[in-house]
């Protein structure tokens, strides 16, 4: 199993047209990942053409050639013609808060949040209205999301590791791709980036907590950063309620 992502998850990406946007919507559908929609309002009923070529153990499925994509205007209109509940944002820091609103308001069920150098009070803002609705965020300032051989939402390289039985969480992006790479023949169910910003919407005990309850991870790698408290919040939630290993 995976954690907060499925291989039936279908995706939108906002900021899809711009140049970070389509670099990394190739590499995750290049990976298998169900990319169904962009958002950009001075684009919409257009259509983006990505040269997609199968990379890492998620991209049985995936056929070399180009992949056309559509372009909406809004969030909730990319959810209504293609059913996604879920978005990635690569957006500047400026426009990030009402990237993220706007995605609430439309009713994803996960957001992952690529941008970094969103101020402070826009993130705790954001990760409040999120929560008020019943919306999940990863980010901001993360690589996102990748369940091996299954899907890929974010900026994670698809092909350094693949499926096994840990599970890893992780507030430094580079760490989280370095011990990807280290523990590459083990493999893992879900490996989480959930950014090193002071406030961000997915903690270490949310995926502690996710990772417990799922059958399949055995074991759960955890990597912290200089700066907070986080760690040793988990530490304390890690001796009162995990039953799995965790490094």
């Amino acid at each position: 199993m995976s954690i907060f992502l499925t291989e039936t998850d279908r995706v939108i990406v906002q900021g899809m047209t711009g140049s970070e946007g389509r670099k990394h919507t190739t590499r995750m559908l290049s990976a298998g990942t169900k990319v169904v929609a962009g958002v950009n309002p001075r684009k919409a009923g257009t259509t983006v053409a990505f040269d997609v070529a199968p990379i890492g153990p998620g991209a049985g499925e995936v056929q070399a050639g180009t992949v056309e994509v559509p372009v909406y205007g809004t969030v909730a209109e990319a959810k209504e013609a293609t059913g996604a509940e879920v978005s990635v944002v690569f957006v500047p820091p400026a426009f990030a808060k009402g990237a993220v609103v706007e995605a609430v308001d439309a009713g994803v069920r996960l957001l992952v949040v690529i941008t970094e150098g969103i101020p402070v009070a826009d993130a705790t803002w954001m990760r409040a209205y999120a929560a008020d609705h019943g919306v999940q965020i990863i980010g901001p300032n993360c690589p996102g999301i990748i369940s091996p051989a299954r899907s890929n939402v974010g900026i994670t390289p698809p092909d350094i590791t693949g499926p096994g039985p840990l599970g890893l969480v992780s507030k430094s992006g580079t760490l989280t791709y370095q011990l990807m790479h280290e523990l590459s023949d083990l493999g893992f169910t879900t490996c989480i980036g959930i950014g090193g910003d002071p406030v961000v919407g997915t903690t270490h005990i949310d995926a502690l907590a996710a990772f417990e309850a799922d059958p399949d991870t055995r074991l759960v790698v955890m990597i912290g950063e200089i700066g907070g408290d986080a760690e040793e919040r988990a530490a304390a939630y890690i001796r009162e309620h995990m039953t799995k290993p965790v490094v």
